[in-house]
């Protein structure tokens, strides 16, 4: 993809000096989460999603690592991240960045592009790019999701988000996710293996290491380099995929932190908001 400059990633639409959030669910699209969000030093850690990751940034500059891979990205950027993709993102030198983020679940694809297509669908959607460059489509994104975001008119919004996810497929998608690899066929997919099987269990390196057949360093290293992230983080994301489950079905904050593994609430806040960008609570509010 093209590169932004500082420079131009921080011409377009002033900053604010200050980070805020608005995150909520879109009752129309399957109950889909959206976030609009400034951020000027928050970090993101290396997560993923269960569902899509599409969003456009406004304003700034921000910096963000997929598949190994670490892109500056600024107005006019897309991000189609399919469902389980490693991420993370940081603001750029200065300034920060303003972005707008929506998480639609498969099915919800699914059905906008059966109905752009006019016939059923047969496999899973994907986007066959994660990072690019498409400022026209990027200022529709950013159009529609505003007015989802003020919920006028919800007719208008449903019409402009249907026909920017559907645009979005023609242009980069997929008609057939690629099968993941089978994980246990290596060492490091057969901890994985473990981990997502007790990611609520304390697991000790000495003893997943054993599982896999490798030395502790060389598990760490071969871990990240065919996930993209190391076997802690790994567990933590999917401590945090699950209590975003828990949270949006009404448990509370306490109980999702035990129930997911994490020592205390403030364990689980601290890595919710640095996975999320929003702390349990408003999740679980919006």
């Amino acid at each position: 993809m093209q590169n932004v400059s500082q420079a131009e990633a921080t011409q377009a639409i002033p900053v604010t000096d200050r980070e805020n959030t608005d995150f909520w669910r879109a009752t129309r699209f399957r109950d889909m989460e959206c976030m609009a969000a400034t951020f000027v030093t928050h970090e993101f850690a290396p997560h993923s999603h269960d569902t899509f990751s599409i969003g456009a940034i406004e304003a700034g500059c921000q910096i963000a690592r997929i598949r190994g891979e670490r892109e500056h990205t600024g107005p006019g950027a897309l991000y189609l991240l399919n469902p389980g993709e490693i991420h993370d993102g940081a603001p750029g030198v200065s300034g920060g960045y303003r972005y707008r983020m929506i998480y639609p679940d498969t099915e919800l694809l699914r059905g906008i592009i059966e109905d752009v297509t006019g016939r059923a669908f047969n496999g899973a959607p994907s986007f066959s790019k994660q990072l690019l460059q498409d400022e026209a489509l990027a200022m529709d994104f950013a159009h529609a999701h505003r007015l989802v975001q003020d919920g006028v008119d919800d007719l208008l919004a449903e019409e402009a988000m249907y026909r920017v996810l559907s645009h979005m497929f023609i242009r980069y998608g997929s008609a057939i996710i690629t099968p993941p690899k089978e994980t246990g066929r290596s060492k490091a997919g057969r901890a994985r293996d473990f981990l997502a099987s007790n990611f609520t269990s304390e697991v000790g390196l000495e003893a997943l290491a054993g599982i896999a057949g490798l030395s502790r360093a060389h598990l760490i290293r071969a871990f990240r380099r065919e996930f993209f992230i190391t076997p802690h983080a790994f567990q933590t994301d999917l401590r945090v995929r699950h209590a975003r489950r828990l949270l949006r079905e009404g448990a509370s904050p306490s109980d999702t932190a035990i129930e997911c593994g994490f020592a205390d609430q403030a364990h689980l806040t601290r890595h919710f908001k640095a996975r999320i960008g929003v702390t349990p609570a408003a999740y679980r509010r919006g």
